[in-house]
């Protein structure tokens, strides 16, 4: 796997629901096809090419050394580290990215910080060695295989990261779930709440519509759309005793 160095590691993340986290690959092999942030703003600061470059991510070699420096400066700021928010922590085909991702945790969990995965690869079980007080999560936006093959294609298939989930629950982790980027009905006919079903065990879910995308700008009912399903999700979590967010600008009027 190639290896690139970075001068920092640990950054704010200026999203409504995040604190702090750290990108220890640049690029991402899952290869999603809906308008990925991540990757448009690598490669609209001249940090990746192109979509090829994307798909063949390089790891951050000095990524644990850098938590070392920065650890102890930031450590009474930080409430939590996400792993990650410009790349996958667990990346299929390679396990070099996830060897760091558990060693990172592990550094900052002695360090008393708690962390926050989110994958759309294979949760490790090996997480559950770890701090009581971090949480696990993947992101499920289908249960459609033939749909994750169109636009995850790298990614690990849905029923495989909720067995992974369900086993980190199983061992008394905190699990949650990311229904995000939601597609509209344009895109796939789905319901909504079989996901919910099969997510109905975690602690939190987080829901979101699809961004920078024509298609979904295209259906003209996409407001109303995701106005009823995030209502949805809101009632099904309050039934469930689960916690829940709704990604800013996902409820419009009018």
């Amino acid at each position: 796997m190639k290896t690139i160095t970075r001068k920092t590691m640990l950054y704010q993340t200026g999203v409504e629901y995040g604190d702090y986290t750290m990108n220890h690959a640049q690029g991402c092999a899952h290869g999603c096809k809906f308008p990925c942030y991540a990757f448009l703003m690598k490669k609209r600061f001249g940090q990746i090419k192109d979509y090829e470059e994307w798909l063949e991510p390089c790891l951050v070699s000095n990524t644990l050394e850098l938590l070392d420096r920065e650890i102890p400066r930031l450590r009474d700021k930080i409430q939590s580290v996400q792993l990650c928010f410009t790349t996958d922590p667990f990346m299929n085909g390679y396990p070099e990215v996830g060897a760091m991702s558990i060693a990172a945790i592990r550094k900052l969990n002695n360090a008393g910080i708690r962390c926050t995965t989110l994958t759309k690869g294979i949760l490790p079980l090996e997480l559950a060695q770890l701090s009581p007080e971090n949480e696990h999560g993947i992101t499920l936006i289908s249960l459609d295989e033939s749909y994750r093959e169109k636009m995850e294609p790298g990614a690990s298939p849905y029923a495989d990261r909720l067995a992974a989930l369900r086993a980190l629950h199983d061992a008394g982790c905190r699990t949650w779930v990311s229904i995000e980027p939601y597609p509209t009905p344009n895109l796939i006919e789905q319901d909504l709440q079989n996901i919910l079903d099969a997510v109905n065990f975690v602690d939190k879910i987080i829901f979101g519509r699809t961004n920078y995308c024509k298609e979904v700008n295209a259906y003209k009912q996409h407001k109303a759309f995701y106005n009823r399903l995030a209502a949805q999700v809101t009632e099904f979590c309050e039934q469930h005793g689960i916690q829940y967010h709704i990604k800013e600008k996902t409820i419009t009027e009018g």
